[in-house]
């Protein structure tokens, strides 16, 4: 059963998220719905990362089985004519090995956060950005930021609900800048804690105003309470932009390894002991 690795992108605004749900329409959906189509196969897919509702990507990732073994582009094209009209395209498909896993695989996730500041309204970018008027200082914004690089407990940043074990994360890299009106956060990790940017975001917004410093972003990032986060920014600026992942062989090693694991817990005691 061949397996294929597709990259996504989509605009998040009509959907409740990238999980398939029952309150609402998903990308998940969209897809799996689009392979049925293509195919007559009910196939699950899965994803690199759970996107919440209205929340958008460029480089989002999915791994999928087919039974038959179709070339890659025949599937891309499939995918893509039967999504539509929905807002999402495949943009890449290749074949990949069966330890290929677009969430467990990946070794690195980057995110874009877009604020378009500036003081009359959005038009054709409303809802692709936040729209914030008073005027920010992205260089203040920046140098706050770097509180957050490192091996840090963001329990601060956290949503109440996340499900995640453990609040510790290590963000590898944090950088704001300004483009004319827009000014971008972009930040990788790992991983990432359940609305963990848009919380970064949201605190880094009170920087860029003048109503909070570097040193009130470290006191909160200690404070390890999610009271002392500043206001969670809204989900229409996100983007999932990148993946990284493991080579192929790295990827075969592991599930080499996690298939002996298997074998040697299925294994009696007595022979064991043998």
């Amino acid at each position: 059963m061949p397996r294929y690795k597709i990259t996504v992108e989509y605009d998040g605004r009509p959907f409740v998220g990238w999980q398939r749900q029952d309150n609402g329409p998903t990308v998940q959906g969209v897809i799996e719905r689009a392979i049925k189509s293509f195919c007559g196969e009910t196939v699950t897919i899965g994803g690199a990362g759970r996107t919440d509702s209205g929340v958008h990507a460029t480089g989002q990732v999915a791994h999928l089985d087919l039974e038959k073994d179709w070339p890659a582009e025949t599937v891309m094209n499939a995918l893509n004519f039967h999504a539509q009209p929905d807002p999402v395209a495949i943009l890449a498909c290749e074949k990949t090995g069966v330890g290929f896993d677009a969430r467990f695989s990946a070794i690195r996730r980057y995110y874009r956060y877009r604020i378009v500041n500036r003081p009359y309204p959005l038009t054709y970018d409303k809802g692709l950005a936040w729209h914030v008027k008073p005027e920010l200082d992205a260089d203040a914004m920046h140098e706050a930021a770097q509180v957050l690089v490192g091996h840090h407990d963001f329990t601060t940043f956290r949503h109440t609900r996340c499900q995640a074990k453990s609040p510790w994360k290590t963000m590898e890299r944090m950088a704001v800048y300004r483009r004319e009106e827009n000014v971008f956060l972009e930040c990788s990790s790992r991983s990432f804690l359940h609305n963990q940017v848009r919380s970064m975001v949201g605190t880094l917004k009170l920087v860029g105003e003048g109503r909070w410093t570097k040193e009130d972003v470290a006191q909160a990032l200690e404070a390890r309470d999610r009271k002392a986060c500043g206001p969670v920014a809204v989900a229409e600026g996100l983007y999932l932009t990148q993946v990284d992942y493991r080579s192929p062989e790295e990827d075969a090693a592991s599930l080499a390894e996690y298939q002996a694991s298997l074998a040697a817990s299925a294994t009696p005691a007595s022979e064991e002991k043998a």
